[in-house]
């Protein structure tokens, strides 16, 4: 699993580092979880996990102020040279003296939020469950269709880059092109991204490299995007049987994650970014409790029925 560096977490939760001589670029978080240590302020240290980053709130403020000098040094030892990676204070609230020397004697960050305790810890937990989310690298298009990220696979050459580029001039929006970066965020999301340096850009063989947020503006991009269902296109083969009723689903697995997918035999003649508008709004439409597949299904039993009993 990569790391998340402390510099990151205090730009993005807007931070104030109480120990600007420690360099923040060199301690590394790994863990999404946070943790608050009031058991440990108490003395209790089974099951510790001292990889999270550690959230003191009003109620622990409030039990340290409680504590005798010489119980709150002996806590603020145990605690910090725990090798935790860094002191996050919750509400706006000030750090005493003590701490913030044992911090910089221990090399703990100590930083401060002006945000509730409750929301810090679900911003940081949402936030590090994504960065450190698994990550794998694959070949394809990924583009919101509708609200719907649709992930366009195939062979080169095939024609995916042109099919993104179509369903842009439609009015759709473009998250990457060539390389998706695909996380799993939990149990039932994947999140597709673009590599910084290939970010906005899409190539096109026989003309060259496009910048589509330039050429067409910032509403035909966008930076990340759930993975609901995948597009594989293929050359049209005359002898194989294609689906021609979706009456059941086939999915293809990334990181362990099912999305829905379909083979799309490609020919000239075939407009593809109609075909994936069609098919992102019909699994819109399966989402909300209509299947087209099964309605005509139902009419035609319901057919057979009416002439047996006739």
């Amino acid at each position: 699993m990569h790391g998340v560096v402390i510099t990151e977490l205090i730009e993005k939760m807007n931070l104030r580092n109480m120990t600007p001589e420690i360099d923040a670029e060199k301690i590394v978080l790994s863990h999404p979880d946070v943790n608050r240590p009031a058991l440990q302020l108490a003395g209790f240290y089974a099951h510790f996990d001292n990889e999270r980053v550690q959230v003191i709130g009003y109620v622990e403020q409030e039990y340290i102020r409680q504590m005798t000098h010489e119980r709150k040094l002996e806590m603020y030892h145990k605690l910090l040279s725990s090798q935790i990676p860094c002191m996050v204070y919750s509400r706006s609230q000030d750090p005493d003296e003590d701490m913030l020397d044992l911090c910089n004697h221990y090399g703990v960050s100590c930083l401060v939020s002006d945000k509730t305790t409750s929301d810090l810890m679900a911003e940081i937990i949402r936030w590090l469950k994504v960065k450190l989310a698994p990550c794998i690298s694959i070949h394809g298009v990924l583009v919101d269709v509708f609200g719907e990220g649709v992930l366009i696979m195939g062979e080169s050459g095939i024609g995916k880059s042109e099919a993104a580029l179509e369903l842009i001039k439609r009015g759709h929006r473009l998250v990457t092109d060539d390389v998706v970066e695909i996380r799993k965020v939990s149990d039932e999301t994947l999140i597709g991204s673009a590599p910084q340096i290939t970010k906005h850009f899409i190539e096109l063989r026989g003309i060259g490299i496009i910048d589509v947020k330039t050429l067409f503006g910032v509403e035909s991009v966008k930076d990340t995007q759930s993975i609901d269902m995948v597009i594989k296109l293929e050359d049209w083969d005359r002898d194989r049987e294609y689906d021609r009723m979706g009456l059941e689903e086939q999915y293809t697995e990334f990181l362990g994650n099912q999305v829905v997918c379909h083979a799309i035999p490609v020919r000239p003649g075939r407009n593809l970014a109609i075909i994936v508008e069609s098919a992102a709004v019909n699994y819109r439409q399966k989402k909300m409790g209509y299947n087209a597949a099964q309605e005509l299904y139902n009419r035609v039993q319901a057919n057979l029925l009416r002439k047996q009993d006739s």
